[in-house]
């Protein structure tokens, strides 16, 4: 299991196996096409298929599969570890992005891609993945002075990581090491544009013929262009795993309540203070939260930041009601 272990097998994964499954062969899902699937094997790529009652849609880059011994069809998918989803507009079941991923590097620019309501919708849905997230501040050789940036994103979360670096420079890995050990398993999220694909050259430290393609910014907007147009799995130096993601052009907060509590651990730690258990934090008498905006100790905006996501996490959150094995489901408030 030595090759596989560098693909980020684990016991969490080995203990799922059955003894009927022993003859089985474990491989981790590379990309995911609309019919097929790429898997990694520890000594090369495979094309795989899901069964016939399964579609590819049911399964997200980085799921560990078993299939026969020099078979090509799935027989089981086993159970995850960590899972990032989200909800695209009118779609009925949520996206699947990355499973069984232990580190997100949310990348973003220090340009006007810079945007502290989208960093915050991402780090609510990596917090309810369970995934560790870390801000990855890219194009800092673009600025005299960085340090505003890395203030903005630290203050986000509680422990918040933030790397600040320039993606084409020698040594960008390096600053990134501690979250790609051996067996880890890394992704990449960010709008198009950001250095993501920079970024995972310098992590691969890929021949230039290997390299994954980049793209230019537009000057008109500073806004880029889309050069990775799948999520895709690659081995990286330091015997980690990096799954590259396309930039996403809206993210929907939804079914990401202990993701927001989290993010917003200032307001959920006053919450108990106030006089109303239900208090909304928005006009109630007694409100320990609107206190410590009132007193400086919280930011309005910050506030106001979260009440918009609360409000968009209960419309986008479906609830399922009615007797058990006869359940229905229903989005909170007005459909998205």
């Amino acid at each position: 299991m030595t090759a596989l272990s560098g693909l980020g097998w684990s016991r969490f994964f080995a203990a799922q196996l059955d003894p009927a499954e022993v003859g089985l062969v474990p491989v981790r899902i590379a990309t995911v096409h609309r019919s097929r699937m790429m898997a990694e094997t520890g000594t090369g790529q495979i094309r795989v298929y899901p069964q016939a009652h399964a579609t590819a849609t049911e399964f997200a880059v980085g799921d560990w599969v078993l299939v026969e011994p020099g078979g090509q069809t799935v027989v089981r998918r086993l159970e995850r570890r960590t899972l990032l989803q989200r909800q695209t507009e009118g779609a009925r079941t949520r996206q699947l992005i990355v499973a069984n991923v232990d580190t997100m590097f949310i990348v973003t620019s220090c340009n006007d891609d810079f945007n502290i309501a989208r960093l915050e919708r991402y780090l609510a849905l990596v917090n309810e993945a369970g995934i560790t997230p870390v801000i990855v501040l890219t194009k800092i050789d673009q600025l005299e002075h960085a340090r505003s940036y890395s203030d903005e994103a630290k203050a986000l979360q509680r422990d918040l990581p933030v790397v600040a670096l320039n993606a084409k420079a020698p040594d960008a890995a390096g600053g990134l090491s501690p979250w790609c050990g051996p067996g880890q398993t890394v992704a990449l999220v960010g709008s198009s544009g950001v250095g993501k694909s920079t970024l995972l050259n310098a992590l691969a430290q890929k021949a230039p013929t290997e390299a994954q393609l980049t793209g230019s910014i537009r000057e008109g907007d500073g806004k880029g262009r889309h050069t990775t147009t799948s999520r895709s799995l690659h081995a990286i130096a330091g015997g980690a795993c990096v799954i590259d993601t396309p930039g996403m052009r809206t993210l929907h907060v939804s079914n990401a309540t202990a993701g927001l509590d989290m993010l917003f651990a200032e307001v959920t730690e006053l919450a108990p203070n106030c006089r109303f258990k239900d208090c909304s934090h928005a006009h109630e008498p007694g409100c320990a939260v609107q206190a410590a905006v009132a007193a400086g100790d919280l930011s309005a905006a910050r506030l106001d930041r979260w009440h918009k996501l609360q409000a968009e996490n209960r419309a986008n959150t479906v609830l399922h009601s009615g007797p058990r094995g006869n359940k229905t489901s229903n989005a909170k408030g007005r459909p998205r």
